[in-house]
C-alpha cells in the first residue's frame, strides 16, 4: 500500500507527535508499505528530500512562522503531486494545513485518516489567539472530510470538546512505544556518566521544557519532597534549550530551577538506549502536565516497561494507564502540594512493576502492533471509499 503521511514537523524535530509519527512510519515501511512523509523544512540546513530508514521524507521550505505553526506556499503543489499515487492520506493534527490537505485528497479521490493527537492550546496574544481560532476551524473541516479519526484513548476522545463531535468515526489505536533492553552494566555506565549515585531517590521527567508540561509544579514540590526524602533529586530528560515557541517560559522557569542547584539536572535529548537506562535509574517518573495538549504521555509507557512507577496529572488520556495498571498515582492539575505527597507515597512504597506485567504492556504498544492496526484501518477506509 502507498501511504502519504502529512504533518508539520518530522525528525529531527523532537516532540511527542513527531516521535509517534516517526515510529509509525518506520514500522509501516518495515512491513513492506511504501511510506512517504510530507513535512516542513523547519531548519534550512535540512535536505528537501531524503530516505530515513525506509521512509521517503519530502520537506517543504518555510516562508513564515505563526507561533508554532508554519506557512509553506509550496505545500499544496507538493501534496497534489504526491497524492496522485497514494492509496491513503494520513494527516497528523494539530496542523494548520490539515483542511487544505483534506480538500486536496477529496479532489484526488483519496481516503483520509486523521490522527488527532491533542486539542490546541495557544499562548497569550491576539496574533496567537487568532491563529488558534483559525486552526480550530481548519481541524473541524479536516475532521468532517476524513473517513476515520484515530486517538490514543476513549477517555481523551470522550472528554475532548473537539473529538466528542466525531465519535462515530473515531477509532482508538495505542501509540507506538520502543522498548530498548539494557544490561545492568549499561545502567551502571549511565549512572557514572551523569554522576547519579546509588542511594539517591531519582525523580525523572521526560519532556520538552514547555509551559504545558507543568515543570514549575515539580519545582515547587521538590522542597517538600526533600523534607521526607533528603536524597531526592530531579533528573530532566528532553529539549530544554531553544524549544520552539517557549522562550518566555524558559526565561521564567530557569531561575526557579537554578535556585535548586544540583538537586535538578538537565541531561538533554538521549538516545533510546540511554533513555531506557535512565528509566531503570529512576525511582518514579512524573508527568505534571496542565492541559489537554497532553493527551496521553508516551513516556509513562516507556517507564512502566522498565518497571518504574509514575505520577501523572488527572487529565483525560494521561490518567488512563495508571487507572488500568495501578502502578502509580494520579494528582489534581496544577497542585504542587498534591504532587509532592503523591511522589513521597510512591517513593515510600518503593513500587516496581512486575516483569511479566511490564512485558505484557510492552507487547500492546510495539510499533509493529500499532502499524498493523493502522494498516487494517487504511485498508478499510480504502475499501469503503471505493
Amino acid at each position: 500500500m502507498k501511504i502519504l503521511i502529512v504533518l508539520t514537523y518530522y525528525a529531527p524535530y523532537t516532540s511527542g507527535l513527531t516521535v509517534y509519527a516517526v515510529r509509525q512510519a518506520r514500522a509501516l515501511a518495515a512491513m513492506g508499505h511504501q511510506v512517504t512523509v510530507l513535512t516542513s523544512q523547519h531548519e534550512r540546513t535540512l535536505p528537501v528530500e531524503e530516505n530515513l530508514e525506509g521512509v521517503q521524507v519530502i520537506r517543504v521550505p518555510v516562508a513564515l512562522r505563526v507561533s508554532k505553526g508554519v506557512i509553506m506556499p509550496q505545500m499544496p503543489l507538493q501534496a497534489w503531486r504526491l497524492m496522485r499515487s497514494a492509496d491513503v492520506v494520513n494527516l497528523h493534527v494539530p496542523q494548520m494545513d490539515a483542511a487544505l490537505m483534506a480538500l486536496l485528497a477529496r479532489w484526488r479521490k483519496k481516503p483520509v485518516v486523521l490522527t488527532y493527537h491533542c486539542d490546541l492550546q495557544m499562548p497569550p496574544g491576539w496574533v496567537s489567539q487568532l491563529a488558534g481560532f483559525g486552526a480550530k476551524l481548519v481541524h473541524h473541516l479536516s475532521a468532517r472530510l476524513a473517513q476515520a479519526i484515530v486517538q490514543n484513548t476513549w477517555d481523551y476522545a470522550e472528554h475532548s470538546n473537539f473529538l466528542r463531535r466525531y465519535l462515530d468515526k473515531t477509532t482508538v489505536i495505542r501509540p507506538p512505544i520502543i522498548n530498548e533492553s539494557v544490561s545492568d552494566g549499561e545502567v551502571q555506565a549511565f549512572r557514572e556518566k551523569y554522576g547519579i549515585q546509588r542511594g539517591e531517590r531519582v525523580i525523572g521527567m521526560v519532556a520538552r521544557l514547555a509551559e504545558e508540561k507543568g515543570v514549575e509544579y515539580l519545582v515547587e514540590a521538590l522542597p517538600e519532597i526533600q523534607q521526607k526524602e533528603p536524597k531526592a533529586r530531579v533528573v530532566f530528560v528532553g529539549a530544554y534549550e531553544n524549544v520552539l515557541g517557549e522562550s518566555a517560559y524558559r526565561e521564567k522557569i530557569l531561575p526557579m530551577i537554578g535556585a535548586l542547584g544540583d538537586q535538578w539536572i538537565f541531561l538533554g535529548i538521549l538516545s533510546e538506549k540511554e533513555k531506557a537506562a535512565f528509566y531503570h535509574v529512576c525511582d518514579v517518573l512524573v508527568l505534571p502536565s496542565v492541559n489537554s495538549t497532553e493527551s496521553f504521555g508516551m513516556v509513562q509507557v516507556e517507564a512502566l516497561i522498565c518497571g518504574t512507577p509514575v505520577v501523572v496529572s488527572d487529565l483525560p488520556g494521561v490518567r488512563q494507564l495508571v487507572r488500568e495498571k495501578g502502578m502509580g498515582e494520579i494528582v489534581p492539575v496544577r497542585d504542587s502540594a498534591a504532587l509532592a505527597k503523591a511522589i513521597i507515597n510512591v517513593l515510600k512504597r518503593d513500587m516496581r512493576l512486575d516483569p511479566a506485567m511490564a512485558c505484557n504492556i510492552a507487547q500492546q504498544y510495539t510499533p509493529e502492533t500499532v502499524a498493523e492496526a493502522y494498516a487494517d484501518l487504511y485498508r478499510q477506509v480504502k475499501e469503503d471509499h471505493g
